[in-house]
């Protein structure tokens, strides 16, 4: 085997297929990436831990067609260093040798014939303009659960009926949820699936802003796996099993106070006021009418207070709440204007945007956030 392109490209496309291996893998086979050189011209890179595979597909002038496996990382790090010119990479014996400008590395390869072969893609089911589903995923990914005792909350559920694509996620103390238009393959289709909140979080890294993803689901449940595709980069991976939490029955059906505040004097007055706050307690929003005062320490402790125009609609308010969990709902956001509606204090706060002051919310995006005790 033997092919030369270019170091960006080459760097590109290494980066993206190792970014989902296993740093502790069942088996020291699967850290490696499988590099296919074809005489058509095309070379092709993946890696597969049986619950993630990702494939990459580009050009590359082939000399020699072939196949190998070498440590993902490795490469990766490898790659990432080498000068800006031209790499040729060949299989010399037992190493696969790189070479670029006057750098020489000689790897050595894994067996390739004990890799796994990568999983099938499930039928497509529809596709989504590529950065409306990565801004989608950002959102709501946010809001998904770290730890991994807790598998079912880790992941984010996906709803499909007919048009209209639906994610969601929480972690017990937010709860986000994003609406979207996408295209069916098959008109009035009702799917559901539940996917690794980390999983998605990457193919959002990887999608092009331009064009649009192809999403594979299988229709039956017997077929645990969802496929994402753009740009030549594949991307499949298991679903998680279990059923998810009805969470949408936690958005309250009517609200009596509503705030509407810029959302990025909001966003900066938090980080200043949180820079006080001690870890587990709360910055304090006082809301009345014409203006917000945010506060954070008490006591002996360190103190600090802001106070931000904003518009209220019903009583006055005193609310607390997690700054890094009101951040992320916040940046979230995309809209100049953070419009919070609650019922009481100690009740869930639903957080969506609006474009301008007395614009009319965009209900797309809601942010669900619990109080915490003041």
């Amino acid at each position: 085997m033997k092919f030369h392109l270019d170091r960006g490209v080459l760097g590109d496309a290494v980066s993206w297929a190792t970014r989902t291996l296993p740093v502790r893998p069942a088996m020291p086979i699967l850290q490696g990436v499988r590099i296919v050189a074809d005489s058509s011209g095309e070379l092709q890179l993946s890696t597969f831990d049986y619950e993630v595979s990702a494939q990459i597909r580009l050009d590359a002038e082939v000399e020699q067609p072939g196949e190998v496996l070498v440590q993902g990382r490795m490469l990766s790090d490898i790659v990432r260093a080498l000068p800006n010119k031209d790499v040729s990479i060949a299989l010399e014996g037992t190493k696969l040798q790189v070479r670029c400008g006057s750098a020489r590395f000689a790897l050595a390869t894994l067996p390739v014939e004990e890799y796994p072969q990568l999983p099938s893609m499930p039928p497509v089911a529809g596709s989504v303009a590529a950065d409306v589903f990565s801004e989608a995923i950002s959102q709501v990914t946010v809001a998904a659960s770290k730890d991994d005792t807790l598998p079912l909350l880790t992941g984010v559920k996906v709803e499909i009926s007919g048009e209209t694509m639906t994610l969601m996620a929480t972690d017990r103390y937010r709860l986000a949820l994003r609406e979207l238009t996408w295209n069916p393959a098959t008109p009035g289709t009702e799917q559901t699936a539940l996917v690794r909140g980390r999983t998605l979080h990457e193919v959002a890294r990887s999608l092009a802003t331009g064009g649009s993803v192809e999403i594979a689901l299988a229709e039956d449940d017997s077929a645990h796996l969802i496929g994402f595709e753009a740009g030549g980069r594949r991307t499949t991976s298991t679903l998680v099993d279990g059923e998810y939490p009805p969470v949408r029955r936690l958005f309250p059906d009517t609200t009596a106070i509503t705030a509407v505040v810029s959302t990025g004097a909001l966003i900066d007055a938090v980080k200043r006021v949180s820079l006080v706050a001690e870890r587990n307690t709360p910055v304090r929003l006082s809301f009345a009418e014409g203006q917000v005062a945010l506060e954070a320490g008490a006591g002996d402790d360190a103190q600090a207070s802001e106070v931000l125009e904003a518009h209220l609609e019903g009583e006055d308010l005193v609310v607390g709440f997690n700054s890094g969990f009101l951040l992320d709902g916040l940046g979230a956001l995309g809209t100049e204007f953070a419009r919070l509606t609650f019922t009481d204090s100690i009740k869930p706060s639903v957080m969506s945007g609006q474009d301008s002051l007395e614009g009319v919310p965009d209900t797309s995006y809601k942010y669900l956030i619990m109080p915490m005790r003041i």
